[in-house]
Formats: C-alpha cells, structure tokens, sequence
C-alpha cells in the first residue's frame, strides 16, 4: 500500500466509525424513548432524529467536503435531506410496528424519495458505486439504505441479540455511505472544513446535555418508585406462580407510557371467577387452590407472549393487552377467556365447574392508567349484575353507577343493623276452588329515601359483599314471626321462603330454620323452603345434606323457576321435594306460543308422575288460567289474583268487600287450626 492509499484509508475508517456510532445511538434513544412518559419521549425521539441525521449527513461532508463558501448551499440541502430521512425512517418503523398498513405503505414510498434524493445531493457516488450491477444498481442501493433505516427503528423484545443486530444494520449503513462518499471524492480528503466540525461537536455537545436530563428525569420519576415498590413487595404469587397487582401496576404504567408515546392504545381485562367460593365452601380450600392453580395456568396458555396476567386477589385476576386496534378483537379474546375458563377442572377425583365474568376498559379513552383497574373492576361488576358469564366494556356510565352502588351498600350494612326489611306476601290459589292455599314471603326493603325497593336491586350486592347470610336469617326469623301471629288468629298459613344458592351451602341452614320454628312454636310443614332449579340441581355434597336434612327436619320443598335451568330426572326423582314451580317466563307465552303450551304441559305431567304438586307463577290473565286449569296445574300465583302485599294488608284483603269473611281462604286452613287446637287441649289434658 503506498502513501496515498494510506493517507485515504484513515479518514475512510474515521468516517465510517463515527456515523455508524451515531446512527446506533440514534436506534437505541429511540428504543428507550417508547417506555418514557410523553414530555421525556418526545424530547429523546427529536434526538434520535438529529443524531441519525448526523449519521447520515457526516460520511459526505467529511471524506468530499466542499468549500467553506458554498455553506448557505448544497451542505445545508444535504443536511436537511439527511435529518428528513432519519426522521421518516423512524416514524416509518412505529407504522410498521403498530401494523398501519395504509399508513407503513404510504411512509415507506416518502422515505424511498427521501433516501433518493439524499443520495443525489449528499453522496453522489453511491450511484457511480453501484453502477456496476447493472441499472438497477443504484435503486437497489437506495431501497437498502431505506430499509436498513427503518430496520434500526422496529420495535422488539430488548435482548443482546436486539443490540448485536442494531450494531451491524448501524455499520451496513455506514459502510454504505462511507463507500459513496469515498468515492465522491475528487481529490485527497485530508480533513473537513473546520466549520463542518465545529458544527458536529456543538449540535453533539447539546444533544448529550439534552440526552442526560431527559433520561436523569424520566429514570427519577417512571423508574425509581416501581423500584423501590418491587423491592418491598413480593412479584410472584406463590399459588398460581403470576405476577401480583404490585408487578403488574408497575409493568402497566410502563405500558401507559409506552401507550402515550406511540399513540397506541392497551385494554386492560378485570377477570373474576363465577361461583368459585361455593366451591371453597363445599370442598375445601385445598380444592379451591388446586383450581385456581389451574386458572392461573390457563390464563397464561390463553395469553400472547407481550401480554401481562396477574392474580389481584382471592378469585380476581388481571390481563393487560397492548397494541389493541379495534373492540372486536378484545371481545374475542375475552370470550375466548370465559369459554376456556368455564371448562371443567379436575382436582383430586373432583370435577368443578365454575365460569368468568370479565370487565374490559380502554386506555387512554379520557383517563389515566391509575384508574384503569377500577374501571374494568366497574365493567366487571355490571357483567355479574346482568348475569356474569360474559363480558362487558366500560362506559361512563358506570362511574355514576359505582358511585351510586357504593352508597347503596353504605345504606344496606346500615339497613342490616336497623333489619330495614318487610315481608310481603303473595297468595297462592287453588286452581280448582280458587281459594288461598298458603303465601311467597317476598323481600322488600324500605329505604329511608329511596322507599320500598325490590330485591333484584339490593340483593346482587348483598352476594358481592357477604351480607347475603344476614338477610337470609332475618327473612327466615321473620317468616316465622308472621306465621305464629296468623295462628294466633285462627289461621294456620303456609308461608314460603325463598333460600338462595348462598343459603343451601351453609352448613347451618338446618339449624338456622330449626332454631326459628321452634321460637315461634311452627310446626316444620308450615314454612316451604323454594329452593331454584339451578341451586337444587347443584351436584355437591353440602347441597344434598341440606336438601337430605330439610326434609327429615319436615319441612315442604319447592322446586322454584322449574324450567331455566338443566335438570336431571333421575336426580330431580331423589329429591325430596313435593312441589315444581313452573317458570313465568313460561307462563307468559302460554297463551300465543305453542311450544310454551308444550313445555307447560309436559311439565305437570312430569310433576305428577313423579308425585309432585305443580305452581304457576306469573298468572297475570284469566285465559292463562283457563289453560293452566285445563292443564291440571295445582295451584296459580299473580297478579290476576293478588299482587305480594304486606301481613296487615293480606288480612285486610281476604276479609274486606266480600259477603263472607274468611270466604277467600281455604277451608282446611281453619279445619287444620282447630284440629291442632283440639289436639294440644287434649295434649295439655
């Protein structure tokens, strides 16, 4: 090699190592750039975009530098195409990220101009380089120094491997050009201009200043706290080995970040498991955790690679989703979610079976990420009060709606204290004679401000937040108080309560009802005990014990809302129930729907065959009753006959307006009273 091979081989080497490093600067600021807050991303992405264009503009001015004079000319041209394309290679790799079709497509024709016309003024002799492959030579080259450049901007999992590719796409790039400008060169390049270099260290000098405050700051404020949060609390959940909300706030704060500076959006999944604490109740907690270990490794099996699950609490789990485009999809995966998690679980012999309601809410969609949880916690519980086992998206809606529950539930603890409560009863009809046969004690509850509210309003949160065991009591105590002052007027009448899914599983629910009728002096065939078709059906140990004890204890069993749920006759034949209650639901069509009529009918004669006395509730028209009689059905509840009233007001209106006082009533409720009165005169004799 002789002397001046050697004297322009050093500023080639010079040249290619300084704008390789700058470009691989500019790559990585970029990259830290996504998980800053807005304000410090935006600073870091402006200096990824000088530095890249310093890279570009460098190889150029340094190895074929022009005259000083010709400053305010083609140098400044070339600069500014330089900054362009770094900036529409990097804008032009978010699209390609995000999966921006029409937008990547767009960006990636303007960054191809740019290259071009960056490579006529900056490094003409990229095109005398290349010339040799033939005429495509010189497109080719452009399109591989766009696509090198976009390549450096692409969005992946950091690694080393990320790093290593980075560095060499930087020196590909920079050899490239390095081998343009070269070649550009008409005479021996033994130094740039001193204005060039004084401009380069200057514009370099304030990016770094600028580079270490915006990351001192964004380390200080998005870093350090998550830190120090992670390091005093555990991460990992011992049972289903997911990260816990601690983790999980910190990694979707990241992601909000992320979220701002991309202008992309993330979904965050409020999961919790239907029915799971019966199952705690009834097997155990040995068999709980067996089947939250298996949801937590569903969930996972479910998840994408980059998304987030974690375990918040008891049965509540969380799934963050990134880079989300549209509602559909995530109703998708979230009925994916309900549809896996409602297969069944296997734990030790054991089948259970329990099902999801998820709550879903968008970001940014006007909030913060901190409220995100309690958002998708608000869609999650409007999912559960429309009857779980699905999914719902937030709304704002549901903050006036969460506001108003959480008052609610203040005034029911309070109402539970105070027993707020009333009775309300509903008559049941003979179909044949049409006299009262017994009464449905129907909950109400007299609110200080609100007035008389229904269950259906109070009672889902009651379930939510244990006061379900309190109410229940009460009702019972109640019932009971009732019937003993009818008997004290010469009425023996059969009052029906209604027990919940909650009540069959306490394992003293027996006593509870025990404890009540012998208070009150209730002879046990006096309370019927309605118990639902889904509740009754409930294959478990504890249900079956206190379906068992209820009638030894000689209690009346009601199947209620017989036909909305799956039953099995050859289990519904061993329960000691002596009533069906057919649907209303059913009863409502009866006089229009042909099917209806079918179902209706098949059902009494089910009833019937297996000994069962048959109720239709929801008689509301005399040709529904003219039907059910024609049917055989045993007895008629509605509103055709009575609406539920209170105690005082049921007397009131079997007596009031009629020629004969107790006329309204069945007979046998006196001929029982004075039969039972006979007896304990003789008893006490």
């Amino acid at each position: 090699m002789n002397f001046l091979e050697s004297h322009r081989l050093l500023p080639c080497v010079v040249g290619l190592a300084i704008s390789a490093t700058l470009l691989w600067l500019a790559a990585e600021i970029f990259a830290v750039a996504r998980s800053r807050m807005r304000p410090t991303a935006l600073r870091l992405k402006g200096c990824a975009v000088l530095l890249g264009g310093f890279g570009l503009w460098w190889p150029g001015h340094f190895l074929a530098p022009l005259d000083a004079a010709s400053v305010l000319g083609i140098p400044l041209l070339a600069g500014a195409l330089a900054w362009a394309l770094a900036g529409l290679a990097l804008v032009t790799a978010v699209a390609a990220t995000r999966k921006t079709v029409p937008a990547f497509a767009a960006l990636a024709v303007v960054t191809l101009l740019i290259a071009y016309a960056h490579s006529v003024f900056a490094t003409p002799g990229l095109f005398r380089a290349t010339v040799v492959f033939g005429a495509w030579g010189p497109g080719i080259a452009v399109f591989f120094l766009a696509t090198i450049l976009v390549g450096l901007g692409l969005e992946f999992k950091p690694s080393k491997k990320l790093r290593v590719t980075r560095i060499g796409g930087a020196l590909l790039c920079a050899i490239l050009l390095t081998l343009a400008a070269s070649v550009s060169a008409e005479t021996d390049p033994a130094t740039a201009p001193a204005w060039a270099e004084a401009v380069l260290v200057g514009a370099l000098v304030g990016l770094a200043l600028t580079m270490l405050d915006a990351l001192h700051s964004a380390g200080t404020r998005d870093d350090e706290p998550a830190r120090r949060t992670i390091s005093t609390a555990p991460t990992v959940d011992s049972l289903t080995q997911l990260p816990t909300r601690v983790y999980f706030e910190d990694r979707l704060a990241a992601a909000a970040t992320k979220a701002d500076a991309n202008a992309s959006r993330l979904a965050l999944l409020f999961i919790d498991l239907d029915g799971f604490k019966p199952v705690n109740d009834t097997y155990g907690h040995s068999i709980g955790d067996l089947v939250l270990e298996q949801v937590g490794q569903r969930l996972k099996a479910m998840s994408r690679g980059k998304d987030v699950v974690a375990r918040v609490g008891g049965d509540e789990f969380l799934l963050l989703l990134s880079n989300v485009t549209s509602q559909e999809g995530i109703a998708h995966v979230a009925d994916r979610l309900i549809q896996g998690l409602s297969q069944p679980y296997a734990a030790e012999g054991r089948e259970v079976m329990i099902s999801c309601s998820v709550g879903i809410a968008m970001y940014p969609d006007g909030c913060s990420h901190a409220k995100l949880i309690a958002r998708a916690d608000a869609a999650m519980y409007a999912s559960k009060r429309s009857g779980g086992s699905k999914h719902c998206f937030y709304s704002n809606a549901m903050d006036a709606d969460a506001e108003a529950q959480f008052e609610l539930l203040r005034d029911l603890r309070k109402a539970v204290a105070a027993k707020e409560f009333e009775l309300f009863y509903q008559p049941k009809i003979d179909s044949k004679s049409g006299k009262v046969t017994a009464v449905e004690a129907l909950l109400r509850w007299k609110h200080p401000t609100r007035g008389l509210l229904l269950p259906s309003t109070f009672i889902p949160i009651a379930e939510r937040f244990g006061l379900i065991g309190a109410i229940g009591n009460w009702v019972i105590e109640d019932a009971c108080r009732q019937s003993r002052q009818w008997r004290e007027k010469g009425v023996r009448m059969r009052v029906a309560i209604n027990l919940s899914a909650h009540q069959m599983r306490q394992d003293d629910i027996v006593e509870r009802i025990t404890d009540a009728l012998q208070a009150h002096k209730i002879h046990p065939s006096l309370l019927t005990c309605e118990i639902t078709e889904s509740a009754a059906m409930e294959d478990t140990k504890t249900t079956q014990t206190t379906f068992r004890r209820l009638g030894e204890l000689g209690t009346h069993l009601s199947i209620d809302d017989f036909g909305t749920g799956y039953s099995s006759l050859s289990y519904l034949r061993k329960l000691p129930a002596e009533e069906l209650k057919i649907d209303r639901s059913f009863i409502m069509d009866l006089e229009h729907s042909a099917d209806a009529r079918a179902v209706v009918d098949a059902v009494i004669k089910l009833a019937h065959a297996l000994g069962l006395k048959v109720v239709a509730e929801g008689v509301e028209n005399q040709r529904q009753q003219q039907v059910l009689v024609q049917m055989g059905c045993d007895e008629l509840q509605g509103f055709l006959f009575a609406k539920p009233m209170s105690a005082r007001a049921l007397m009131l209106w079997a007596v009031n307006d009629r020629s004969e006082g107790a006329s309204v009533f069945k007979p046998s409720l006196f001929d029982e009273t004075r039969q039972s009165d006979a007896a304990e005169a003789v008893r006490r004799a």
